[in-house]
């Protein structure tokens, strides 16, 4: 699975995301910093990744179908030190196949995953 950390996500989310044989790639670490969301959505639809963002506008499916990009997890947090942020991915990765949210407008909270997929794209079993 490949994914790519936006801006807002912390480091501290990498090294879960590695220990699950993830491909990481991030935001700064691409030149984006700043950039506007559909850019760097659309920087990482054509790598073929998923972003994984803090940002609730990501969530948006009338700005971003399911289908139209390679993928969105959005983690919705109440508390956002990057220790929690990093221990709620450590049991996403851990929970939830990543490569089948490919596509999808996905949003993590306290342990749930909702899942917007593309029309005619089943829930895998």
């Amino acid at each position: 699975m490949r994914v790519k950390l936006d801006e807002n996500v912390p480091a501290s989310v990498l090294v879960p995301l590695s220990e699950a044989g993830v491909d990481v790639d991030t935001v700064a670490g691409e030149g984006l910093v700043g950039a506007a969301d559909p850019a760097v959505l659309a920087a990482a639809s054509r790598e073929g990744r998923v972003v994984v963002t803090m940002d609730r506008g990501f969530g948006d499916v009338r700005a971003y179908p399911p289908g139209s990009h390679g993928g969105i997890v959005v983690l919705r947090m109440d508390q956002q030190t990057p220790r929690r942020v990093a221990e709620a991915v450590r049991q996403l990765v851990a929970t939830v196949e990543l490569a089948a949210l490919a596509g999808c407008v996905s949003v993590w909270r306290d342990g749930e995953l909702r899942v917007r997929r593309p029309p005619g794209k089943e829930e895998p079993s």
